[in-house]
């Protein structure tokens, strides 16, 4: 059989998929140099592979990367990635009908990880923490709202990981009588916040006063938790009960979505 004309635009779509495979999480700028393909060329075939689903774009900077639906045997890591996937459009039109923006958080061990985010597309200046940020189990909304509502054995293994830790913002796991009270009253209101004690920062890294409060859901999917996500203000802006009452059910909206949409992948 006779070779036939080249296509030029799935040769320049495999081009790019060659070079996400050789740099994983690049931007438009970045593509456009290890692919030599003109921006606004580069922005249609990316588009149309974001469209089929074969890359996606992370809403918490821009920055491309293969879909991890390309992987028949997913690895841990893409499966958080799959979870930041589904999270992307449902949180950026979160924040546009709320303006408050949200973060993604999954489980990470001895500490959770933002591995999503909609940050940056508030109007509202708020602190800029980024993909991979760590955050602690036990004095945040998200770390709260997981442990609250995730199956019992898994709480525990939790816990008995952070009682052996010596760091501060640990401590409370080796309070079971007030960790137990927490999550219980967590569970009645059917939503995580912010221990008072908790000012911002990185796990492990010095605290700092971030000037915002949080309310938290879970993932909840078949009796197991993957996740959770959260919507962010301003102290001065609200109380955690008048913003909850105002935007409990989109945030609880949100995260059914999230779960529906992962079900369907």
């Amino acid at each position: 059989m006779a070779d036939g004309p080249i296509i030029k635009g799935l040769q320049r779509g495999l081009r790019v998929l060659q070079a996400l495979q050789m740099q994983p999480d690049s931007s438009l700028h970045e593509l456009h140099i290890l692919t030599r393909i003109s921006k606004p060329s580069l922005l249609r075939i990316l588009h149309t592979l974001a469209q089929s689903e074969v890359i996606t774009r992370r809403l918490a900077d821009g920055r491309y990367r293969l879909g991890s639906n390309l992987s028949q045997t997913p690895s841990r890591r893409e499966h958080r990635d799959r979870i930041a996937e589904a999270a992307a459009p449902v949180l950026e039109r979160l924040c546009q009908r709320a303006s408050w923006p949200s973060d993604l958080v999954v489980p990470s061990g001895d500490h959770m990880e933002i591995r999503e985010t909609s940050r940056s597309r508030s109007p509202f200046l708020l602190d800029r923490e980024r993909v991979g940020w760590e955050v602690n189990w036990l004095l945040t909304g998200v770390g709260r709202a997981y442990l609250a509502f995730c199956p019992a054995k898994e709480r525990q293994r939790v816990i008995n990981l952070l009682r052996s830790s010596s760091r501060p913002e640990d401590r409370l796991a080796r309070d079971p009588e007030r960790l137990n009270a927490i999550l219980a009253e967590t569970r009645a209101r059917g939503y995580g916040t912010r221990d008072a004690m908790h000012l911002g920062g990185q796990y492990g890294g010095p605290p700092y006063s971030d000037g915002l409060l949080a309310i938290a859901v879970p993932l909840q999917d078949a009796g197991r938790v993957i996740g959770a996500i959260n919507m962010l203000w301003l102290r001065p802006a609200s109380t955690v009960e008048a913003f909850a009452a105002r935007y409990l059910a989109d945030l609880q909206a949100a995260s059914a979505e999230i779960v529906a949409s992962l079900r369907k992948r």
